[in-house]
């Protein structure tokens, strides 16, 4: 075996990404000391995709004053890779760690992410990828966009930056003094959900709450967000409501494909095209994958699915390495899945098994080399 890939994705609350990829390359050079292994740690939006992005690609990461999520300066910070490639994860502005036990999704704003991605275009940038994942705001994205220029004007004229307590006020957008500097910028959003806007399974009735919204101000969101649709619609032509995804992080996703133009995209897919994942597979004998858990899910085309999807047209062995295995999988073969395996070497409580996770994903990449050294591969 000479050309391993590695792209597993974190076993959340025990392993990240980055260090399941260090134990894997260990394990493997162990038996096959020559082979080039090719690391590639999973951003899923959230806090640390920047990271994961420039240990996978290098570059530089860029840091800068701009607004946290109670409008106070903090420093910002994005990745820059490939030269004109940068990514910006909301968690590094607006993310719920930095409102520590000042929870008040009616009033956080999205502001420094749009100061981040201002700046990223102002410095070059040609593609810009945006994180979403562990917010603390509700603001439908607009605190973003009236950083980057778009206008919202209340009855009288006036103009200002809604937060969730005054999405309301809004009575008319315009999208048209959006910071010329953005003009021609492909911008991505990673999103791996595909919650509406609003409703019951929408951003202030599923995210609400652990951002600090009681009952009264989840339905007083939930209707605000409701109404505000309406105006985006009218006034930018483009019915979130309708776009699977679009009440992630607040309803960012929704204001980032209706004020900035951007696709959502899932998180994997992200990151496949960025890496040039299939140009990684030439002369490939080996694709190690993974998660904490596989179930019927992952299916609807996580980390490993997306990763076997794109091997299977290359007729490249993809193994999944994984913690707990669902009945519910045997679709993971027709993707493109080779075959899926345990850590799990002990029948314990999970309290006690992720202490012994990282062993246990050493002792189990062991196990599987050595069977591909038995069987000369």
């Amino acid at each position: 075996m000479k050309n391993v890939v590695l792209i597993p994705d974190s076993f959340k609350g025990t392993m990240s990404s980055e260090e399941i990829c260090a134990i894997m390359e260990r394990s493997i050079k162990v038996h096959y000391p020559d082979a080039s292994v090719t690391s590639i740690p999973v951003a899923d939006g959230g806090e640390g995709s920047v990271d994961a992005f420039l240990q996978a690609l290098g570059g530089e990461r860029r840091t800068l004053t701009v607004q946290g999520p109670y409008g106070e300066a903090m420093e910002g910070f994005y990745g820059v890779v490939k030269d004109t490639t940068a990514v910006v994860e909301m968690a590094a502005c607006a993310g719920l760690p930095l409102v520590g036990d000042r929870l008040d999704p009616s009033v956080t704003t999205t502001y420094g992410v749009g100061e981040l991605i201002l700046d990223a275009a102002k410095k070059g940038a040609k593609t810009i990828i945006v994180g979403l994942g562990g917010s603390a705001t509700n603001d439908g994205g607009c605190g973003a966009a009236a950083a980057c220029g778009v206008g919202f004007f209340d009855s009288d004229g006036n103009s200002f930056v809604p937060t969730g307590s005054t999405m309301n006020k809004v009575a008319r957008i315009d999208r048209s003094t959006l910071a010329k500097e953005l003009e021609g910028i492909t911008i991505i959003t990673m999103c791996d959900i595909d919650n509406p806007y609003w409703g019951p399974t929408g951003a202030a009735h599923i995210f609400g709450p652990q951002k600090g919204a009681d009952e009264a101000m989840v339905a007083f969101l939930n209707q605000s967000m409701k109404d505000f649709a309406e105006i985006i619609k009218r006034d930018t032509g483009v019915d979130v409501q309708a776009i699977p995804g679009s009440g992630a992080a607040g309803g960012m996703g929704g204001g980032m494909a209706a004020f900035f133009g951007s696709e959502l995209q899932m998180g994997i897919e992200t990151v496949l095209d960025t890496v040039n994942f299939d140009s990684l597979l030439d002369d490939c004998d080996l694709v190690l994958t993974g998660e904490g858990k596989i179930d019927g899910q992952s299916l609807r085309g996580k980390v490993v699915i997306g990763v076997a999807r794109r091997t299977k047209v290359r007729n490249v062995p993809t193994l999944a390495i994984v913690g707990d295995i669902a009945d519910d999988v045997d679709g993971a073969y027709d993707e493109g899945v080779t075959a899926i395996f345990s850590i799990n070497r002990l029948a314990i409580p999970f309290k006690e098994a992720k202490k012994r996770a990282a062993l246990d994903m050493e002792k189990t990449i062991d196990n599987l080399m050595r069977f591909y050294k038995r069987m000369g591969l």
